[in-house]
């Protein structure tokens, strides 16, 4: 005797208008981010056939010139100039055989994804985008490989576009964070009858004491204790800092 098992579903049923299935919390705060996310992203690409061999790409927008508006922000464009130039080595770069509208977007879903500030960055995220389309192929040839020259050219070819690639989003970082200023502070707490010292300190040398080193590094505070300070300078030590900051 065999026993039929129904599967218990976990969707909720529907609601009492009978308007269907009734997302749950969780769910209704992904589709809203979704949303969010798209109405940032911008239009996509659409793939116009005008010939036997010929297509153009079209911006997916119902107004045209409010669609290139939103895509330039998307991208971090600049002007138009820019962007339709850049939308067709886009296109170009994904064509595998005929030219595919799925795998544009998909490539333009990349670049929109790290969300350009401005051309060069535009840039560096499609260059980022075709070489994990490469990298993707050559993952394929690999997997399917018939002979030991074939693994060992695709497997040449895959390591150099996944170090590449691992190039490009240390450069993207990088290019991002130039220019910014990182800031250190210590305290340090000077003890009654210590000695506060400012400047760079080496450790002792043979044959000698401390050396200290002066120039134009940012300045450290270091702390020697047993040597009390001399009583006609008490007012000097009140005006000793008690923290220091180095700007990087």
């Amino acid at each position: 005797m065999t026993r039929a098992y129904k599967r218990k579903s976990k969707a909720k049923p529907a609601d009492a208008n009978g308007d269907g299935y009734k997302p749950t919390e969780s769910e209704a705060e992904a589709l809203e981010q979704y949303r969010a996310g798209k109405r940032k992203r911008g239009p996509r690409l659409k793939v116009v056939a005008t010939g036997a061999n010929a297509a153009r790409i079209e911006i997916e927008h119902p107004d045209a010139a409010i669609g290139a508006v939103s895509l330039m922000q998307a991208i971090g464009a600049s002007s138009v100039d820019f962007m339709y130039p850049f939308l067709k080595q886009v296109m170009n770069a994904s064509k595998d055989g005929e030219l595919s509208e799925s795998d544009a977007n998909f490539m333009l879903a990349v670049v929109k994804g790290i969300e350009p500030r401005d051309q060069i960055e535009a840039m560096l995220a499609a260059q980022m985008a075709a070489v994990h389309m490469a990298s993707m192929t050559f993952a394929r040839r690999l997997a399917h490989v018939e002979n030991i020259p074939q693994q060992d050219s695709a497997e040449r070819a895959f390591n150099k576009l996944t170090r590449t690639f691992a190039a490009q989003v240390a450069a993207l970082k990088d290019y991002r964070s130039k220019g910014e200023q990182k800031m250190t502070v210590q305290h340090v707490h000077v003890a009654e009858g210590g000695q506060a010292i400012v400047g760079n300190v080496n450790a002792a040398q043979p044959g000698g004491g401390a050396r200290e080193k002066t120039g134009e590094q940012p300045h450290a505070l270091g702390y020697s204790p047993g040597e009390a300070l001399p009583r006609d300078i008490g007012a000097q030590r009140d005006e000793m800092p008690s923290a220091g900051c180095s700007r990087a």
